[in-house]
């Protein structure tokens, strides 16, 4: 019997069941909760959730986010399980049940606080977050704030809590006693925006609208090394250049000074866009990462989803977040990769505005939209039927390492949290033909709710056509924002770009310094391009994607100081060498 067992183990050893998944991929896959606010779901049922913050606490990471009823733990960053909870008394008649949440510990203690204009929220305490067991540490907080967070210095065992969320008014900081969690002493003013130099805190999709004034929001504080990181969001929510900035002091309470390579999480292109309003943490090997807000915006501003960057101090102290590549497939906290370049896994996308053939289309949802890395577009079906379909033609016989599937909402039905749900049930098939199909994976029988789906397969598979097969959906019509197939194509990655001039006011002349238009010669072999920045040639941690286009109008800069800018193109089979570092004074 020992030795059956023996070679029962082997066996399973040696088909790889017990391997585990390397990557993840943004925007994460959880169970996302739809708007529960009747006034932002006019143009739509939609899911929507923002502001994260995780903490690793005991061992797992515990993700809390804006108004979902709820919050999720795991144990490795990619399997998250949800658990139910309402942090409002019954006296608190609001929709935004948690929005922004502050979470954080002290010693064996996790607190969660939700933002309020009023000073009645209580701070929640939990010895063990794992289930729902909490209780009032403060039954009415009266430093109740918009965007709070509550910060502990562990080395003084002090306590402050930072709030603000506004296009007037700075962020503020404040210390509460260590003992009861209240207010103690001067309420210091931080922060406020300056976008007469910084282009990026400007307003806007392209930092160019001047109807409103841009907001700070998010703060967020992170001890390294004995200085004090304030982070902050900013210009607003709703837009793709939407970021966290951070300034440095040597003390929780300021002075603070701006970093000098600012925003430090900024992602506006490609397919999730947005790095704004989250919060910096560690992983259990110590690493950084930061968790931050992916904007969606379309059937409401706030429908946005969460994504998550490596991140980082270099030898220097500056703070980074990488998010070169960061809704490709990336490596999890187990694999021990390096947080700039060395966390992409090198899989690449397989299907970018390739060929599609559907079984149905509604209305002007085409096709198309579901591989145009747009995750604002959608293809729709006309129906939620069993058999609705989508084949993606990669126009070559190609390695598959991994699918991405991203859900669309289209006539969704739920408000608020679903006590329960039947799951995204589909099946995927491959071919070579797009005649002769054989099954990929089997999930007509998954009953989690999956709106951002993520395979990474054991083995890696080969085809041309993919075919993904709707069996059932929780909700709304079958619809797709993003189905994207990862891997490495048979041909040659680009060479290096050519031509790259970014075009920008020279300092003794009078024009606007906080803009650059980029122009390079168009690459015939390239899907895209990645163009790197910042003040230092070695230390270009900024990054931009952009598909199908030869130029580029970044309004981003800082006015007084000289960048560094770099590029280089990407295929599915990979990507080319860097071009030559340019300067720009």
């Amino acid at each position: 019997m020992k030795r059956i067992l023996l070679l029962l183990l082997l066996l399973v050893i040696q088909t790889g069941a017990t391997a585990q998944q390397k990557t993840y991929c943004n925007p994460i896959n959880i169970d996302y909760g739809y708007c529960p606010i009747p006034n932002f779901v006019d143009q739509g049922k939609h899911r929507a959730t923002a502001d994260p913050v995780i903490a690793f606490f005991k061992g797992e990471y515990y993700l809390f986010s804006t108004n979902q009823w709820g919050y999720w733990h795991s144990k490795d960053m990619l399997d998250w399980k949800f658990i139910p909870r309402k942090f409002l008394r019954p006296e608190h008649k609001v929709y935004d049940e948690l929005c922004a949440p502050s979470l954080s510990f002290v010693n064996d203690t996790m607190l969660v606080v939700g933002s309020t204009h009023t000073k009645e929220f209580p701070i929640w305490m939990s010895t063990d977050p794992s289930k729902d067991s909490w209780k009032e540490l403060v039954h009415k907080s009266e430093a109740g704030a918009w965007d709070p967070q509550i910060f502990w210095d562990k080395e003084k065992d002090e306590v402050y809590e930072y709030y603000g969320s506004s296009n007037t008014y700075p962020l503020h900081v404040v210390k509460l006693n260590r003992k009861t969690f209240q207010p103690e002493g001067e309420v210091f003013d931080i922060l406020s925006l300056n976008d007469e130099e910084h282009g990026w805190e400007r307003f806007g999709e392209n930092n160019d609208n001047t109807f409103l004034q841009p907001f700070t929001e998010g703060s967020f504080m992170t001890k390294y090394n004995n200085k004090y990181y304030l982070q902050y969001g900013a210009p607003g929510t709703e837009f793709s250049g939407y970021a966290d900035g951070v300034y440095v002091g040597d003390s929780a309470v300021g002075p603070f000074e701006y970093q000098s390579f600012n925003p430090f999480s900024y992602k506006p292109g490609g397919f999730a866009r947005g790095a704004g309003h989250g919060a910096t943490y560690q992983d259990n090997d110590n690493d950084y990462w930061h968790v931050s807000t992916i904007g969606i915006c379309v059937k409401n501003n706030f429908e946005r989803r969460i994504g998550i960057w490596p991140a980082g101090f270099d030898k220097d102290g500056i703070l980074y977040s990488n998010t070169a590549y960061g809704d490709y497939p990336t490596f999890l906290p187990s694999q021990k990769k390096g947080h700039l370049a060395p966390s992409f896994s090198g899989w690449m996308l397989l299907n970018y505005n390739k060929p599609v053939q559907v079984s149905s289309t509604l209305g002007g949802f085409h096709a198309n939209f579901a591989v145009n890395e747009d995750i604002k577009t959608y293809w729709s079906a006309k129906t939620s039927n069993k058999g609705e379909f989508l084949v993606s033609d990669l126009g070559e016989k190609s390695t598959i390492n991994a699918i991405q599937i991203n859900y669309a909402d289209q006539d969704a039905e739920i408000m608020g949290k679903p006590d329960s749900t039947t799951g995204h049930k589909y099946i995927l098939y491959i071919s070579d033909d797009s005649k002769n199909w054989k099954m990929l994976t089997d999930k007509s029988k998954n009953t989690k709710d999956v709106p951002h789906d993520y395979i990474e397969f054991e083995k890696p598979a080969s085809g041309r056509f993919v075919k993904i097969e709707n069996i059932a959906m929780p909700t709304g019509k079958f619809a797709i924002s993003g189905f994207r197939v990862f891997g490495k194509g048979s041909g040659n990655k680009p060479e290096a770009v050519q031509n790259f001039v970014p075009l920008r006011t020279e300092k003794k002349k009078k024009g606007e310094r906080r803009n650059v238009w980029f122009k390079w010669a168009q690459n015939p072999a390239a899907d895209g391009y990645v163009i790197y920045f910042g003040k230092f040639p070695d230390k270009m941690y900024g990054s931009i994607m952009v598909y199908g286009k030869n130029e580029y109008y970044f309004n981003g800069l800082d006015r007084s100081d000289t960048y560094y800018f770099q590029i280089e193109a990407f295929n599915n089979n990979g990507i080319g060498p860097k071009s030559e570092i340019k300067k720009s004074e």
